[in-house]
C-alpha cells in the first residue's frame, strides 16, 4: 500500500480477546468502523451535521484479511486509504500495523465499500459522494488511483 494513508492507533484491549487470548476476528472490522469515523471527525467535521439530517454512508461491502495474530496491550496502527471513487460510491482500504520493539509487522488487511445515499430510512436513493468527503479523500488515495 502506498504512504499516503489516514491513520488512527489503537491499544488493545482485554474485551476485544478471546478465551485463547488473541483477538476476536470481528474487532478488525469495529476498528475499520472507528478509523472512518475518526476521519470524518478529525478532517471533514462538517460533513457530520449532514449525517444527522439525511446523509447516510451504507456499507456494502466488508472484508478482512488476518496475517498475524495479536493479543491485549499491542499497539496498532490502522491506516485507511482511498482505492476507488465513484459519482456515489467509495471504496477503502485498510491496513493494521502492530508496533513491536523489533519494528512494525502486518497483521491485516481490509476493505470498505460505501454508498452515499439520502432520504428517509426505507425510501433512500443513491446521492454522489459530498464534495467535501471527496476532498478529504483524495490525499489519502492509493497508487493504483493516483495513476489512473
Amino acid at each position: 500500500m502506498t504512504a499516503r494513508a489516514y491513520e488512527y492507533q489503537h491499544v488493545v484491549g482485554f474485551e476485544e480477546t478471546n478465551l485463547v487470548g488473541n483477538v476476536y476476528y470481528v474487532n478488525y472490522v469495529r476498528w475499520q468502523g472507528r478509523c472512518r469515523e475518526m476521519f470524518l471527525k478529525e478532517l471533514v467535521p462538517e460533513l457530520l451535521a449532514d449525517i444527522r439530517s439525511d446523509l447516510k454512508l451504507f456499507t456494502q461491502k466488508v472484508e478482512c484479511e488476518y496475517i498475524a495474530e495479536i493479543t491485549a496491550f499491542d499497539d496498532l496502527v490502522i491506516r485507511m486509504s482511498l482505492a476507488a471513487l465513484g459519482q456515489t460510491t467509495l471504496e477503502l482500504t485498510f491496513e493494521y500495523w502492530c508496533e513491536r520493539p523489533e519494528g512494525s509487522q502486518l497483521v491485516g488487511r481490509g476493505l470498505q465499500r460505501i454508498a452515499c445515499m439520502r432520504g428517509p430510512n426505507g425510501h433512500t436513493q443513491p446521492t454522489r459522494v459530498p464534495e467535501p468527503l471527496v476532498k478529504a479523500l483524495l490525499p489519502f488515495m492509493s497508487d493504483a488511483v493516483a495513476q489512473r
